[in-house]
């Protein structure tokens, strides 16, 4: 009889001896011991992350796709901008790209030889100046206004209203403001009804870059306010309530709880909206280019088009394209860094 089995000499019997662990149990102690094993400290690895957000990658699968196919490929055409391109020296314009002679940077000379590109360059930043200062407020203002109005019906009537005129096309409101400001319009007509002199500001040189901010401001602030409605639908309402508590008034909880919640989306657009500086517009400046002409309405998207499409110089509109990309993508990563020194996260974190 073995030792642990003897009775002790009050009759009671000793514990029982703790069995060795088996080699499968130490195993399983030894893996929840160990780390888990992730690509980087406190972070899921992809492959989990992969597995978890399939269906969501799934669903976004097609937009990949088509911004592949519409966007980054077409890339790889600006080749032309380093040719002599041709595209009647072969069968079809994708084989010509391997026939036309290459001139290496001599596009780019002639474009920056070239006054009317000077004149486009200027008419651009002007225009994306006086859209910055007069357009990009105003969706602000606007998501302001209405996210104070208490009745739930009037706020959507009221957000119904401006949201229309961004599905009308840019034919639609350039002949509304023609019927209106025009030199046959209702108020030129209502005048010279009343003796006085009519006037035509669709046909002002001068003018033309506020009518166009106008009419960008009428088609397209009334659309921009939903992201910045969405951020203000985040803010807790207890944080408006602490600040009447603390005796703060409606101008005080703007400033100090309403804009705070809006800077994070105010710096991200900002940062997008001067990456796409030389990029503003092209059907709204094609439509009114005879009534003001050239020298007021020629910016670098029509400029392209006139070189490459009506004059067939398709090499030397590549490379303005290439220069206005390039530039588009410094503008994206200087606002950014900017962003970032004010605290900001931009487009993308540091």
């Amino acid at each position: 009889m073995s030792l642990t089995a003897r009775s002790r000499p009050d009759g009671t019997r000793p514990p029982a001896a703790v069995e060795e662990p088996t080699a499968a149990v130490a195993a399983a102690a030894a893996r929840d011991r160990a780390p888990r094993r992730t690509s980087k400290a406190g972070k899921i690895r992809w492959r989990i992350r992969l597995r978890r957000d399939r269906t969501l990658i799934l669903m976004t699968l097609p937009v990949i796709v088509l911004l592949l196919i519409f966007n980054y490929v077409p890339l790889l055409g600006n080749v032309v901008a380093f040719q002599d391109y041709d595209p009647y020296v072969s069968s079809n314009g994708i084989t010509a790209i391997f026939h036309s002679p290459w001139v290496g940077v001599e596009q780019f000379s002639r474009m920056f030889d070239d006054p009317l590109f000077w004149s486009a360059t200027k008419n651009t930043i002007v225009l994306f100046v006086l859209q910055l200062v007069l357009f990009f407020p105003v969706p602000i203002a606007l998501a302001l206004v209405i996210n104070s109005v208490i009745r739930p019906r009037v706020r959507a009537v009221a957000q119904a209203i401006m949201y229309l005129p961004h599905f009308f096309s840019w034919v639609l409101v350039v002949t509304v403001f023609q019927q209106i400001l025009g030199g046959a319009g209702i108020i030129a007509q209502t005048l010279e009804q009343h003796g006085w002199s009519g006037f035509d500001l669709m046909t002002d040189a001068d003018l033309f870059k506020y009518l166009v901010t106008a009419q960008a401001v009428w088609k397209d602030a009334g659309w921009g306010i939903i992201v910045f409605l969405a951020a203000l639908a985040a803010v807790s309402t207890d944080l408006y309530e602490a600040a009447a508590m603390d005796g703060a008034g409606r101008w005080r909880r703007m400033w100090h709880v309403t804009l705070p919640a809006l800077r994070p989306v105010i710096a991200l657009l900002l940062v997008l909206r001067v990456g796409d500086a030389l990029s503003v517009g092209f059907e709204q400046f094609l439509l009114q280019r005879y009534a003001v002409g050239a020298g007021a309405s020629e910016v670098l998207d029509t400029y392209v088009w006139n070189m490459g499409i009506q004059n067939g110089d398709f090499s030397y509109a590549a490379a303005v394209g290439v220069v206005k990309g390039v530039i588009g993508v410094c503008l994206v990563l200087g606002a950014n860094k900017v962003a970032h020194l004010l605290g900001e996260q931009g487009v993308y974190k540091k």
